[in-house]
């Protein structure tokens, strides 16, 4: 899903301009909440894994490739990378992009413990900033029968989120517990750090 990038009414505080360097509808919507003017980039990564790579590698990798690939597109600006992978057992799982994809993580996942690893990044390619941080939200799941994935599935279509689980939406019916310091990070983009880094890049919120 590709979104049209947000007009700049104005600057944060007469600063740098801010962008997101996602398409994420979840991470543009938690974005707004700072209610700081931004825009928003595709940052065109690709997001295969390395062979052996761990979730929490692979996270916080894409989030830099990311807010580095949109700070080239936009030098003078404060860029915003973020990225989730879920963490079975050391496993990385990802989008799952179709229906079928999505019963077999959800099959694999019920009655168990999954970790969404959850990486954000802000860079400014003019100012010579970049930081990364990590949220790790453990996530219990419920011992899922295979009519409540299937119905589960049908409503919601969570094929754009990690681990097919949209906990914002139906999902968190399938869940036993939550267990995470930076409530939004489960949706896709962790505010408490996002906000801590970007008062490090001198952005005031």
């Amino acid at each position: 899903m590709t979104l049209p990038t947000a007009t700049i009414l104005s600057r944060p505080s007469g600063g740098r301009p801010l962008v997101l360097g996602s398409t994420s509808p979840y991470r543009r919507e938690l974005l707004a909440r700072l209610r700081l003017p931004f825009e928003v980039a595709a940052p065109h990564v690709d997001e295969t894994p390395h062979p052996g790579e761990a979730p929490q590698a692979l996270a916080v990798r894409l989030a830099r490739a990311k807010a580095l690939a949109v700070a080239r597109q936009h030098p003078d600006a404060v860029v915003i990378g973020s990225d989730q992978v879920a963490d079975l057992d050391g496993e990385p799982l990802g989008k799952p992009g179709d229906h079928a994809r999505a019963t077999v993580q959800l099959q694999r996942m019920r009655g168990r413990t999954v970790v969404f690893q959850t990486a954000v990044t802000v860079a400014c390619a003019a100012s010579g900033f970049e930081a990364s941080d990590l949220a790790a939200v453990k996530v219990r799941f419920r011992a899922l029968s295979d009519a409540e994935i299937e119905a589960y599935l049908r409503a919601e279509q969570p094929y754009d989120c990690a681990g097919s689980a949209k906990s914002e939406g139906l999902g968190i019916a399938l869940l036993e517990a939550i267990d995470n310091d930076d409530p939004t990070a489960l949706v896709g983009l962790p505010l408490i750090r996002t906000c801590r880094l970007l008062r490090a890049a001198g952005v005031p919120i």
